[in-house]
Parts: C-alpha cells; structure tokens; sequence
C-alpha cells in the first residue's frame, strides 16, 4: 500500500452529506475542491502506509467527536466558498 492520507477519504465521503445542508452553495468541481481543501487544512492529517493503519484511522474517525470535527471543517469551508467562489461564471 502507497502512503496516504486517509483523512481526505475522511472528508469526501462526509462532503455530499454536509452540502445537503447548504442547498444554495455551488457544487461545480472547482467549488467542491476548494471545500475539500479548506476543511483538509483545518483537520489533522491522518498518514498511513498499511491497510491496517487505514483501518485503524477509519474507525477512529467514525467516533461521534471525530464525525463532528470532520462535519465541522466541512461546513466551515462550505461558507467561506459560498462568500468567495473562484469558479468561472458560464455566460
């Protein structure tokens, strides 16, 4: 297994759940990655070369207070893009 950080793992799979919340944020794919990134820089990254560690990481943030932290981040970076998009408008 190639080193990664699971925590980006973490944040999309938490990213489509939160944005159900925001029902006027732009869900283009500059948007969601600029979301994606400002949560990321707010989270611990969570490093890992084996598929045991992955698990571990996964399990640790499936715990009430890591989901929060996550969802937390995550809608955070949703109002800070919301307020500053940087996508192009389609004419």
């Amino acid at each position: 297994m190639e080193l990664k950080n699971c925590m980006e793992e973490v944040v999309q799979d938490k990213l489509d759940i939160v944005l159900e919340q925001y029902p006027d944020c732009c869900r283009c794919e500059q948007c969601r990655s600029d979301i994606a990134a400002l949560a990321l820089n707010q989270l611990p990254p969570r490093y890992v070369s084996t598929r045991k560690g992955d698990v571990f990481v996964r399990v640790s943030e499936m715990t009430t207070e890591g989901e929060v932290t996550v969802i937390q981040a995550i809608a955070k970076a949703i109002e800070i893009v919301s307020k500053n998009p940087h996508h192009t408008t389609k004419s």
